[in-house]
């Protein structure tokens, strides 16, 4: 491993670190991770790296934003290899909390989203998730102070909701969405992924095919949302998924009207055991 990678696990230590970049006039660039990183993480990683002097990374499992069907002891923690894979691609410092560093004595989501962002997509069955994402990422932000924080656009809906944690709480951070990086058959990169037989491996990119098939209804001039996401959805079920939403909606995730031109269409489905996500944005 890299000698110039930094691993430091209390706020004090890495606020030392950062405040030494900040006094020589660097920027700070900020990825925060629940590790079990692959080369989607990474990139982001490459994204901040261009977008700043310094890069710093969080690994933290958030018991937060996990469900009470959502089993937080089985994660995966991959610690020593992520940080093997964070020195190799340029990272300067890894943030390496427990729970009592972030927490302290009482785990709890101190901040409540907006249920506009909070109540749909893959917030509708999984309540209090967002809430517990922008608790944490705002306490990350408080302890990190960096200038620019970089997400992945596969969490599109989450995005959204880090765009609206920096608004409400008047932050002076850059928030970046980062593309979304994909397999070579189009499948999105995910931990889970890594949940998906072979079989299923082989099926997966489907779920990428049936958002660029609704993007050409689109562009032909449909504008029955709700079928079309109907049928969608009958077509994935048909094919050995459980799809839990299919949805176009514009970008700010609110509903589409027949004069809209700029589109996201989500998705979230089960095959076999992992739940993945995906999305693509469509102008007509």
């Amino acid at each position: 491993m890299s000698i110039t990678l930094k691993q430091v696990n209390d706020i004090e230590s890495l606020q030392a670190e950062i405040k030494k970049w900040h006094d020589a006039g660097e920027r700070i660039a900020f990825v925060p991770t629940m590790g079990n990183l692959h080369e989607g993480h990474l990139q982001l990683v490459d994204v901040a790296k261009q977008k700043a002097d310094r890069c710093v990374v969080s690994i933290f499992v958030n018991p937060t934003q996990f469900g009470p069907n959502e089993d937080l002891e089985q994660y995966p923690r991959t610690q020593k290899k992520d940080c093997e894979l964070l020195a190799t691609r340029g990272a300067d410092l890894v943030f390496l909390p427990s729970v009592d560093v972030i927490y302290g004595d009482e785990v709890s989501s101190d901040i409540h989203v907006p249920e506009q962002l909070n109540n749909q997509l893959c917030g509708k069955n999984r309540p209090g998730h967002f809430d517990g994402v922008a608790s944490v990422v705002a306490k990350l932000f408080n302890a990190v102070n960096p200038d620019v924080a970089v997400f992945g656009n596969k969490d599109y809906q989450q995005v959204q909701v880090i765009r609206w944690l920096v608004s409400e709480l008047n932050l002076k951070i850059k928030v970046i969405g980062a593309p979304i990086v994909r397999e070579d058959d189009g499948l999105a990169m995910s931990s889970r992924n890594q949940y998906l037989t072979n079989n299923e491996r082989q099926r997966a990119s489907r779920l990428q095919n049936i958002l660029q098939l609704i993007a050409g209804e689109l562009r032909k001039g449909r504008r029955d949302y709700s079928a079309l996401s109907e049928e969608a959805t009958l077509a994935l079920n048909k094919t050995g998924w459980k799809v839990d939403y299919i949805e176009i909606l514009r970008p700010n995730l609110t509903q589409p009207t027949e004069k809209t031109r700029d589109f996201i269409i989500l998705a979230a489905a089960n095959l076999g055991k992992p739940r993945l996500i995906d999305n693509l944005k469509c102008t007509i």
